[in-house]
């Protein structure tokens, strides 16, 4: 079986359609576009690099056709072909990239596949064709090679794609049904025709994420559970790192063989040496790098050579030294994913898997914790070490840890990748400086997060980073991180102490039916202190008092009543202290607690003795005697434990809400818009503010209704305009300070007659244009705006209108695409929210005209990515029984600006980020 498509033109065999030939000698072909070029992850987890074929190809595809069996080269050229001719190898190299276009798959010096379209002169349809090294095959580059020849397709105009395979070919008929496209067969002569449009849809994009997700996972699984490990840099100097990272992986018992590399010496440790990592007779998955960053690059290329499989990166100097490092660090990833192989680091901890059968421990950090469930990624290598004692110190286990450094190759969100499936990780901490791929975290924290809780804390929210991480980083605003996080699920805490609580309580306990708590204690005082802190985090007290055994209660009166809490159905989560003033006994009280926590369908949390983690009084123990669900993790005081319950509860409530769907709308009309901001930027390629004119019908074609508007320059014509829209009006100034401001006179409302308008446009202080415009019935002011977010898109804002509400900050922020929960939660999340549902005895508005209108400007960011920014001020809305011409909610002022999209929006085929 073999992974090949259909054959392309010229012969010696062929489809019966001839598509276009080939450009001629003498013409130079264009280049391609720069992001058509991408590495990629294999479905077996190995790396290699992507890009549109080039004239000098041609003794590497005279290499690809050598290498390949009599069998491959008949499914792909449909008859015996040993060998391309001169005429055949120039056709294959010399594209168009336009209606031609090619892409190799090249590992090392090597071509291992390649694929092509051919368009069907004067059609959007055009012929699809691959070849894979038998060597190569089975590990999904012909999915990977239609996903980006599609997208490339699309760009150029393409609809259709055309293909035609040997009846018997089977895995390549597979690669296309199996690709989520709906592919119409035909069967004539032993051969099968498909046609399929190559539209983007919600099927093949979902095929194509979970690929992603397995490809991404393994390649993480290669490096987390190797067979063998070579440290490069391995010293007998105990204050070398190299020495370090040996002592570590032989310390925690590291299941495979170690080898370490140093030209200098035969024995380190103990263990034999080699001079260089090819001098290892055996396999070698893993290397760890402790070299001088100039010495990177050579052992790199010695890895390739060896067919590592992947890199730890210890070394410092590279991305965080400045601009030279930079491009050390370029090269090095480049080098490395060419080469089949993922990278840790540079300037890294390490990496570490608890896994009883790998012991892996490739990091500077001397002891780590026990077996557990719990991931943790962390983007620092200075800060690593601490928080692994951390962790070690609270009694919390691990499954897995990986420390990126500078996280030129692997990040976050290739570890969430791998966690998603991984049956060992139930829990997953991450400490964030900066993020790379700010929308696919978004993406994969939302579905790891239904079945996984995230847990984050971000540096950086007050402070700007420094040179070195913002050379590695994308820069994303606090507002669309905290847009970002609330959309995703993920629970953000504020410090590491709290990341530690939260991930504590997740991994031990389970999660809450409600927020309804019951304190349980030997103390009415602190009892009370407990009630109040649950109150301040926006929980409820289960019952009117707290329980009190009081401060000589008995080990079983501290288990009866908490057994009743337990017990009581009205009960959600339990928190428990014990704080006697004499410690002795405590283990009675201990083991009362456990017991009972252990067999509870609801969390205990607790403040033991003051203690922190899991203590041994109240853990239940694996029989490795590391700390079982159902044992109970203490706080040092308990206002921490009622906050980590509190990030829990919330957490719970989101992963119990409906997952939301991006509903169909009625009345829009995409093509008029898209024509309204083509013909803007069509004058103004560099971007500009719309006219009234051009926001009227923008906003029209998405169905939203915007007041009766005119712009004039003099009274005359603003008593002309008045009577068009019909009294009463409002007059506006344009000028920015004085817009939305009738404290300073920029707006004057309810002008009923000529006199009034006449007098009205004298009086407002600004020689700029007014804005004439029919007058609203009476209702709530809110704002409503698209944000351009570098990394994102847009953002979608709401909040109240006024000063104060301006002062505060009150808005609040969503992610696309937004779906209805979305837009209810959107609408919800301003601290003013209760003035839109009925405070101190006001009539609530119609709020469902409101997640309607969110709705439809969420559409419009996501369609037209050109719109930078949409400004909807004031947005009045009234009660849902209808007033105004039967609307109970108009948009009083709007203002645009479109330009060139500031980030891809579209979702393109699988790539690996591109290092900083």
């Amino acid at each position: 079986m073999t992974e090949q498509g259909p054959p392309c033109p010229p012969p010696p065999a062929g489809p019966r359609r001839d598509p276009a030939g080939g450009p001629p000698a003498e013409q130079e072909a264009p280049r391609p576009p720069a992001h058509w070029e991408a590495d990629v992850v294999a479905a077996d987890g190995g790396t290699l690099h992507l890009r549109p074929i080039r004239p000098d190809d041609d003794e590497r595809l005279v290499g690809l056709m050598d290498r390949s069996s009599d069998q491959t080269r008949y499914y792909r050229f449909f008859g015996p072909m040993r060998r391309l001719s001169d005429r055949d190898l120039y056709h294959f190299t010399h594209v168009d990239h336009d209606s031609r276009v090619a892409f190799v798959l090249v590992l090392g010096d090597q071509v291992v596949g390649v694929g092509r379209y051919d368009r069907y002169p004067g059609t959007d349809e055009a012929e699809v064709a691959f070849l894979v090294e038998d060597a190569h095959q089975g590990r999904g580059l012909g999915s990977v090679l239609l996903e980006h020849l599609a997208a490339a397709a699309r760009e150029r105009g393409i609809t259709t794609f055309v293909a035609e395979v040997l009846a018997q070919n089977n895995r390549m008929v597979r690669v296309f049904l199996d690709a989520g496209y709906t592919p119409k067969r035909s069967y004539e002569e032993g051969v099968v025709h498909l046609t399929f449009p190559i539209a983007p849809t919600a099927t093949a994009l979902q095929v194509a994420y979970e690929r992603e997700q397995r490809s991404e996972s393994r390649s993480i699984a290669r490096l987390l559970t190797p067979s063998s490990v070579a440290v490069v840099g391995a010293s007998n100097d105990d204050g070398k790192i190299g020495n370090a990272v040996l002592r570590h992986l032989l310390d925690l018992g590291f299941e495979g063989p170690v080898y370490p590399v140093n030209p200098g010496t035969r024995h380190v440790r103990g263990v034999p040496a080699y001079a260089g990592i090819e001098d290892v007779p055996d396999d070698v998955d893993l290397a760890v790098l402790a070299v001088p960053a100039d010495e990177v690059a050579g052992v790199v290329a010695a890895c390739r050579r060896k067919r590592v499989h992947g890199l730890v990166v210890i070394s410092g100097g590279f991305g965080e030294s400045g601009p030279e490092g930079r491009v050390r660090e370029r090269e090095l990833v480049a080098a490395a994913r060419a080469s089949g192989m993922r990278v840790v680091g540079p300037n890294c901890l390490g990496i570490v898997n608890t896994d009883p059968a790998v012991r892996l421990n490739a990091s500077l950090a001397p002891r780590v914790p026990g077996r557990g469930r719990v991931g943790f990624f962390a983007q620092s290598g200075a800060l690593g070490s601490a928080l692994l004692g951390q962790a070690r110190n609270r009694n919390i286990g691990l499954s897995s840890f990986v420390s990126a450094g500078n996280r030129a190759d692997v990040s976050g969100n290739d570890m969430l990748q791998y966690w998603a499936t991984d049956p060992a990780t139930e829990v997953v901490l991450l400490h964030l400086e900066s993020f790379g791929n700010p929308r696919k975290f978004a993406r994969l924290a939302r579905r790891v997060g239904r079945t996984k809780p995230v847990v984050a804390v971000k540096s950086g929210r007050h402070v700007r980073m420094t040179e070195g991480l913002a050379g590695t980083s994308v820069a994303v605003p606090e507002e669309s991180v905290a847009a970002l996080f609330a959309s995703a699920g993920v629970i953000r805490v504020e410090t590491l102490a709290q990341l530690f609580d939260v991930g504590t309580l997740l991994a031990h306990q389970p999660l809450p039916a409600g927020d309804r708590v019951a304190v349980v204690g030997n103390s009415t005082a602190m009892g009370w202190l407990v009630t109040d802190a649950v109150l301040e985090q926006g929980m409820q007290p289960a019952h009117e008092a707290p329980t009190d055994i009081g401060a000589d209660g008995s080990a079983e009166d501290f288990r009866a009543a908490l057994q009743s809490a337990v017990d009581d159905e009205t009960v959600d989560a339990v928190v428990a202290v014990f704080l006697p003033p004499v410690s002795r006994g405590a283990a009675e009280y201990g083991r009362a607690l456990r017991e009972v926590a252990g067999g509870a369908d609801k969390p205990v949390v607790a403040t033991f003795l003051s203690s922190e983690g899991v203590p041994v009084e109240l853990t239940v123990p694996e029989e490795d005697g590391t700390p079982a669900r159902g044992s109970v993790p203490s706080f040092s005081t308990p206002e921490r434990a009622v906050i980590a319950l509190a990030r829990v509860v919330q957490y719970a409530a989101w992963r119990r809400r409906p997952v939301g769907e991006v509903p169909d709308l009625e009345g829009v009309d995409e093509q008029a818009a898209r024509a309204v901001v083509l013909a803007a930027l069509a004058a103004d390629p560099a971007g500009r503010a719309l006219t009234d004119e051009e926001v009227i019908a923008l906003l029209a074609a998405y169905g939203i209704p915007l007041l009766g508007t005119r712009t004039v320059t003099d009274a005359a014509a603003a008593v002309a305009a008045a009577e068009a829209v019909g009294y009463p009006v409002v007059l506006k100034s344009t000028a920015p300070w004085l817009r939305h401001r009738s404290d300073l006179g920029g707006v004057r409302l309810d002008l009923d007659d000529a006199d009034a308008v006449r007098a009205a446009f004298a009086a407002i202080p600004s020689g700029d244009p007014v804005i004439v415009q029919e007058m609203a019935a009476p209702g709530v002011a809110t704002v409503v705006e698209i944000v351009d977010d570098p990394s994102f898109g847009a953002l979608v804002s709401f909040g109240l209108g006024g000063v104060a509400t301006d002062l505060l900050g009150d808005r609040a922020y969503r992610t696309l695409p937004l779906t209805d929960r979305d837009a209810a939660e959107l609408v919800r999340a301003p601290r003013a929210w209760p003035l839109l549902d009925g405070y101190r005895g006001s009539e609530p508005v119609d709020v469902a005209a409101l997640e309607d209108l969110l709705l439809r400007v969420a559409r419009m960011a996501d369609d037209l990515p050109e719109v930078l920014q949409l400004s909807m001020e004031p947005v009045l809305v009234g009660p849902p029984d209808p007033w105004h011409g039967g609307r109970s909610l108009v948009v009083a002022g709007a203002a645009a600006r479109v330009g060139p999209p500031t980030a891809r929006v579209e979702p393109g085929p699988r790539r690996m980020r591109n290092p900083m």
